[in-house]
């Protein structure tokens, strides 16, 4: 079965998380984390706006409350499936968290670490390497993120 269609369920469920943060007034990106047995075990969406806090990525949200719905900070088996390419900090996250798969949307030209700009997951140098799958609902996400910037912020942002 070809990645778009084996993880476009689980990138749905990310875009309804994605649809969260925009109602919220923040960058539509949304994230969920499902365990080797295709269960999703934790969901998150951008909060900087509403928490006040930089690091408040769906990523980062998603990645934390499933090692609290696990019990353990090792996500090894899990798959993080998110709307936009991660930024150098979620890929640092997704590292750390030793997720087996990253699943991701539309591409990020301008801060994308794992593929655009740096390939952080995939790095030779870290202990761990984790799978990439991009451009899952491409289009889909991508034109959830132009919309918002270009309402939001003058379409300053590039989204394929």
């Amino acid at each position: 079965m070809p990645p778009a269609e084996r993880y476009a369920p689980w990138m749905r469920l990310a875009l309804e998380e994605a649809e969260r943060a925009l109602h919220a007034g923040d960058v539509p990106v949304g994230a969920v984390v499902v365990d080797a047995a295709g269960q999703v075990v934790a969901a998150g969406h951008n909060e900087r706006e509403a928490a006040g806090d930089p690091t408040a990525h769906a990523e980062v949200l998603a990645l934390r409350r499933a090692a609290e719905a696990l019990g353990a900070w090792r996500l090894e088996g899990c798959t993080l499936v998110v709307t936009l390419e991660p930024c150098v900090m979620c890929a640092g996250a997704v590292s750390l968290s030793r997720v087996q798969r990253l699943v991701f949307g539309a591409w990020d030209p301008k801060a994308g670490a794992v593929g655009s700009l740096w390939d952080v997951v995939r790095d030779r140098r870290l202990p761990t390497r984790t799978e990439v799958v991009g451009g899952v609902l491409e289009d889909e996400c991508g034109a959830l993120l132009r919309a918002f910037f270009a309402t939001h912020r003058g379409g300053t942002h590039e989204v394929p």
